[in-house]
Order: structure tokens, then C-alpha cells, then sequence
């Protein structure tokens, strides 16, 4: 028998307890960021010279690695927890009734994404921590927090197909939005794999561009974002869009503003590891602002219970998606405009 149908019949997780599966979910992405830039910040990328053990003969540090094989060997055991949380994820989603088989999908796809990222990082180190690697190491991190996020949004929604609340030309500036901060994550790993905070006090290779130039390309994409949003904030205004989606809005604006006064911060006081690590979780939470905007035009509501024969759908206990629908932001039922 499937392991997951015996723990589904004697074990029924609350939805909340989903919901929660879903939020440690986004927070455990966020973590695997966070301490990914403390290895490199601290110079610990090579602390464990080798993979999958951490040196020749150990497969955890010795006395002799000091510091920065600990530092190193923790973040690899921050694959355990992760997947941990994505198993749970799948678990709560699995013993659900009814089973949320998107959320379990999802849960799969972190899974998956998880491994990867663990090859990843493998190849990191095998290779001398070279620069195109490690972007695309952080790349699969904010990869799994997009995961991550809908995720959640979805385990705060019901089944029914999505409802948009705005138009489509906003849908398509939002895309473009969110698309312009895909570009400037993307910048940003380059203007790291160009600079000078390269995982290990030994000579690493750099990418080779000019750091400057390429941080003012960086610049350049903040300023194309926050227009992005100014704009999209008054086109929300301008045709009386939903209040829920214009505070989304409101709420990625705020969180770029933190974002690009760190940014200069760092700039202007020559890159400290602290002001750095702390660009690299703002980054973290401006692409989960971000993808909150996106997703918060859309709704869905509980699929209605399926009617007996000869029954209507009300007499069911359900109601037709048409009449939910039309009730809009009226009605606010559970689960409408992503549960908030």
C-alpha cells in the first residue's frame, strides 16, 4: 500500500496546518539564501574542499578546517531541512480531504528543484566556486522560492478555475513587471559573480566585466522596476481595482524602497559582508512582493460539493462558480483574493 494513503486514512491535517505547511515552505527558500551568502561573505565556499564528502576521508569537517568548514558543512545540511518541509508539504496536501493534488504537485516540484540545487552545489565546489556555477546556484534557489510562494498562495485558495479581478492590459503590465525584476535578480547574480566578495580567500575566478558598469546596468533595472510599479499602481487606481490588489502594490513599493537604500548603503561604505547579506534577503523579499502582485489579480473559490442526482447545486451546500463570480469582492468568500 502507499505509504501516503496509509497516513491519509489516520491522519486528517487541518487546513491551516496546510497553510502553514506551505508558509514554512517559502521561509525555508528564504533560509537557503541567507546562509548560501554567509558561506560566500565569510569566505567559506571551499571550506568543505570537496564533494559529496567534506574532505578526503570525512564526510563532516575536521578540527583542522576551522571555521570555515563549519560554516560550509552547515549550509549542506540545510538540504535536509528543506526537504523535511517539502515533505510535509506533500504529506498535509496528500492527507487532506479532499486531497489537494496542485499542492502536491508542488510539493514534488521543490522537492525536485531541492535535488537539483544539492548537484548544484556540489559542482559549485568541484569546480573552484566558479562564478557561472554559483550564479546559477542562487538562480535554482530563487527558482524554488517561486515554488515556494505559489505554493502557498494556492494553499490559501480554493479549486475552482481563476477568476481575474483586473483587466488584461494590467495582467500584462504586471507580467512585464514581474519580468523586469526576473532581469535585475539575474543582473544582480552577474554583479556578484564580477566583484569582489568571490566565496574564499584563495584566488577565485571572476567573471570578467567591468564591476562598475555592470552595477550601474543593475541600477539602471531598479529604477525601470520601481517606475514599473508607480505605473501600475495608478493604472490599478485609475479603473478602481480591487483594494487587495492595489495594497500588494503598495507593499512591493515599500519593500524596494528598503531594498535600493541598502543597495546604495553597500555601495557608498565598499561592499561590507553585513550590508551585503542583508541585499541578498531583500532581494528574497522583493521577488516574493513581486509575485504577490501577480497573483493576487486572480481569485478562486471552493469547487462547489458535487449534487446528488435530480439535486441542484445549492440543495448540494455548494454554489455554481458563475454566482461566485459574479459576487466579487462583495461576497468575500474564504479563500477569496488568495484568502487575505
Amino acid at each position: 500500500m502507499n505509504p501516503l494513503n496509509l497516513i491519509a486514512r489516520r491522519w486528517q491535517p487541518s487546513e491551516q496546518a496546510v497553510k502553514r505547511a506551505a508558509l514554512a515552505s517559502v521561509m525555508t527558500a528564504v533560509l537557503i539564501v541567507v546562509t548560501g551568502g554567509a558561506v560566500r561573505l565569510t569566505q567559506s565556499g571551499l571550506g568543505c574542499e570537496t564533494w559529496p564528502q567534506c574532505t578526503e576521508g570525512s564526510l563532516t569537517p575536521t578540527a583542522d578546517m576551522g571555521i570555515h568548514g563549519v560554516i560550509e558543512f552547515g549550509n549542506r545540511m540545510m538540504i535536509y531541512l528543506m526537504c523535511a518541509v517539502a515533505g510535509l508539504v506533500i504529506l498535509t496536501a496528500r492527507a487532506r480531504t479532499p486531497v489537494r493534488r496542485d499542492l502536491t504537485r508542488l510539493g514534488w516540484a521543490q522537492f525536485w528543484i531541492i535535488m537539483g540545487n544539492a548537484v548544484v552545489g556540489g559542482i559549485t565546489v568541484l569546480t573552484g566556486l566558479n562564478p557561472y556555477i554559483v550564479s546559477s546556484h542562487f538562480l535554482l534557489s530563487t527558482a524554488l522560492l517561486t515554488v515556494a510562494v505559489v505554493t502557498w498562495q494556492r494553499a490559501r485558495e480554493g479549486d475552482a478555475p481563476a477568476r481575474y479581478l483586473v483587466t488584461r492590459p494590467l495582467r500584462q503590465l504586471t507580467g512585464l513587471l514581474v519580468a523586469a525584476t526576473a532581469a535585475l535578480i539575474l543582473i544582480g547574480t552577474v554583479v556578484t559573480g564580477a566583484g569582489p566578495h568571490a566565496g574564499d580567500a584563495r584566488k577565485v575566478h571572476r567573471i570578467p566585466l567591468d564591476w562598475q558598469e555592470i552595477t550601474q546596468l543593475h541600477v539602471d533595472f531598479v529604477y525601470i522596476v520601481v517606475g514599473l510599479t508607480v505605473a501600475l499602481w495608478f493604472a490599478l487606481r485609475a479603473v478602481s481595482a480591487p483594494s487587495a490588489v492595489r495594497r500588494r502594490v503598495l507593499e512591493l513599493f515599500a519593500v524596494l524602497a528598503g531594498q535600493g537604500v541598502i543597495g546604495y548603503v553597500q555601495y557608498f561604505t565598499h561592499l561590507p559582508e553585513l550590508v551585503v547579506g542583508i541585499h541578498m534577503f531583500g532581494s528574497c523579499l522583493v521577488w516574493i512582493a513581486v509575485l504577490r502582485v501577480f497573483l493576487a489579480q486572480r481569485e478562486r473559490y471552493e469547487l462547489p460539493d458535487a449534487p446528488a442526482p435530480g439535486d441542484s447545486a445549492e440543495s448540494a451546500g455548494g454554489r455554481p462558480i458563475e454566482e461566485a463570480g459574479e459576487a466579487g469582492d462583495a461576497a468575500q468568500p474564504a479563500g477569496a483574493h488568495g484568502g487575505r
